[in-house]
Parts: structure tokens; sequence; C-alpha cells
């Protein structure tokens, strides 16, 4: 039953993407609104916590908040990928067009690049093991 549940959703989740993907404005405005009710639920559940008092009222105040959440971001490794993302510091990095600001045969024959370089790895693996496999052959009959 979970597995089936957890299919479902998977599905739905890839056919929402693909159909909002090709409406850029309107992914953004549904992905940017989804993202700050998510924040503001967790933002008036935490205040509701900080209000219990006690230890949770040290622990979710705005000061120990702010360090906490520094401190476990920076531990984790997810500080500049959170504010920043791997793939704008990427394309920084390489001179790249943002992946938005790409045309969809940017795209496609990016793909089909990797996809050569896919199979030319796949042919040196077999080759390697060819070789290898040689090597060993003739070791065996040395005397």
């Amino acid at each position: 039953m979970r597995k089936t549940l957890i299919k479902f959703f998977d599905k739905l989740e890839d056919g929402v993407r693909i159909r909002l993907s090709h409406r850029a404005i309107s992914y953004a405005f549904v992905g940017g609104a989804a993202t700050l009710l998510f924040w503001r639920g967790a933002w008036r559940t935490f205040d509701h916590i900080e209000n219990l008092g006690g230890i949770f009222g040290i622990l979710f105040s705005p000061e120990v908040s702010l360090i906490l959440s520094i401190a476990v971001l920076l531990l984790t490794g997810l500080f500049v990928s959170v504010f920043i993302g791997e793939r704008v510091i990427i394309s920084g990095l390489k001179q790249e067009k943002k992946i938005f600001d790409k045309t969809e045969s940017e795209i496609k024959e990016e793909e089909g690049l990797l996809f050569e370089v896919k199979l030319t790895m796949d042919k040196l693996r077999v080759d390697v093991s060819e070789i290898k496999e040689i090597m060993e052959g003739k070791k065996r009959k040395e005397p």
C-alpha cells in the first residue's frame, strides 16, 4: 500500500513538473507560493513553540534560531547551496548561460553530447577489460 501511494504521487509529480516546465513564469509563481506557504507554516509553528516558554522559548528565540540554523547549514554543507545553488555556482565558473536562458535546442545539444560521452566511456570500459584479459593471459603463459 505504501509503495503504491509513493508511486502514485511520484507519477503525479512527474506529470505536473513536465507540464509546468513548459511555462516557466507559471511554474515560478506556483513554486514560489507553495514555498512561501510552507515556510509561513513552519514560522508560525516555531512561534507557537517559542510562546510555550521554558527551554523551547529560549531555543526558538530569534537570536538562538539564527545561530543554530547557520551552524547546522554550515555543518551539513547546505549553507551555500540553499542560498545560491550548485548550478548557479558551476555555471558561473564555466561562464555558461543560466539554464533558463538556454534554448531548448541548446539543452538537447548538451544532452546529445553527454550521451556521446557516455557511449565513449562504455567503449573504453570494454576496451580496458579486453586489455586486462590479454595481459592476464600473457602472464599465465610465461614460465
